[in-house]
């Protein structure tokens, strides 16, 4: 395996929780020449051993100072999902223009293309764009964060209740720190043209997780099927506007597919350890 540590890594969305997780992986695992991209460099001071740059996917102009002398580059999907895809076409169009030698992608696990199913949609199209480059690229595909239930644990045990619409579908949940580790580490030594599964270590069920609760919590949680129409007239009435909505309804419609079941062994091959499991994070969360 090759080690691309000497080599100019370029991170974008650096201001992000992801971004600066994976600057510090990289910085730990020695990589000295890091170039750390966002909207606003200011936002980013904090962060020492970096070279702060500008770059908006949304102003495809500020990408080639950005990407200028980048030999490997990570590209962090935007976060204003179903507005995204044209940034993030624009800065594959501007890396290669600037001679970037492979690209890193985060993507989302089983990509599909569905105009009312947004994140699945974005990707899909991003993906689509890197396969057509000439040079080499590693697509992350990620599967969903499981820091949304560690976080909820507490209200979900109160409620006793999970709302869904995934029938028995599972999803392989994974943590941005086990995300992160793996993008960290597909930049640092990563080659050819592959796409790589990124999950927890476990597929799991809303019947899955609402057990896992009920066990640890010492309280009785259920998991309760609504279906896509009343989980996405909820999703709306709580404020949502419709495209996001429905983008995030489409997870669950995925769920119910198994299209998000898949495990993969990025995290493992990238990061160098297992991925932490949402039983021991509940664990530790609720235990104190």
């Amino acid at each position: 395996m090759t080690d691309f540590s000497n080599s100019v890594l370029g991170v974008t969305g650096a201001s992000g929780y992801v971004g600066r997780a994976v600057i510090a992986e990289l910085k730990a695992r020695g990589a000295s020449k890091i170039v750390a991209i966002t909207r606003d460099p200011a936002r980013i001071a904090d962060i020492a051993g970096v070279e702060a740059r500008a770059g908006d996917f949304t102003k495809p102009d500020t990408l080639a100072s950005a990407f200028d002398g980048v030999e490997r580059l990570l590209l962090i999907s935007a976060s204003d999902v179903g507005q995204r895809l044209p940034g993030q076409l624009a800065a594959i169009d501007a890396a290669e223009r600037a001679g970037v030698g492979h690209l890193i992608y985060t993507s989302i696990t089983s990509p599909y293309p569905h105009p009312r199913h947004a994140v699945q949609n974005d990707h899909f199209w991003t993906e689509a764009r890197l396969f057509a480059t000439k040079g080499g690229w590693t697509s992350l595909r990620d599967n969903i964060y499981a820091d949304f239930i560690v976080w909820e644990a507490a209200k979900t045990l109160e409620a006793g209740k999970i709302f869904h619409a995934a029938g028995d579908g599972r999803r392989a949940i994974v943590f941005r720190d086990d995300i992160a580790a793996a993008a960290a580490g597909a930049l640092l030594t990563a080659e050819g043209r592959e796409l790589v599964d990124v999950s927890g270590p476990d597929a799991l069920s809303y019947a899955d997780i609402a057990a896992l609760l009920s066990r640890l919590g010492g309280r009785p949680v259920t998991a309760v099927d609504v279906g896509h129409e009343a989980q996405l007239k909820g999703i709306t009435g709580a404020g949502l506007p419709p495209l996001l909505a429905e983008a995030f309804a489409g997870f669950d419609v995925a769920v119910r597919t198994g299209a998000l079941a898949v495990i993969g062994n990025g995290v493992q091959r990238f990061a160098g350890r297992a991925p932490l499991s949402l039983e021991a994070a509940l664990t530790r969360a609720l235990k104190g």
